[in-house]
């Protein structure tokens, strides 16, 4: 399994706008089909540079999953994000699954 993760800086001025069409943007990615489910969290530090920072999290079904979203999506979809110029900055990083662990409660 195999997460792709975007985590993005948002500029305060745009902030609240950017909030609203991340969670329009997310389920258009999902509806692609490449991706099982999407996990928006706020990065809980103050940067240097300012602004509010996010992390989206898209578990792929696979790596070929992935790899057709990057040839038959990603570009189309980026493209929306263009609307906030320099007010956004984003870096995307991809993580694969080793093991996962659960605590169970008796």
């Amino acid at each position: 399994m195999y997460i792709y993760n975007v985590t993005v800086n948002i500029d305060e001025s745009i902030h609240k706008e950017w909030l609203i069409w991340i969670k329009e943007h997310i389920p258009q990615v999902l509806s692609t089909g490449k991706f099982e489910k999407a996990t928006l969290t706020k990065v809980l530090v103050e940067e240097d540079m300012g602004g509010v920072t996010y992390s989206i999290q898209y578990r792929s079904y696979s790596r070929e999953a992935l790899d057709r979203y990057y040839k038959e999506d990603a570009e189309k979809l980026r493209k929306d994000a263009l609307r906030f110029g320099d007010k956004v900055l984003a870096f995307r990083t991809e993580l694969q699954i080793i093991d996962e662990y659960t605590v169970e409660f008796k």
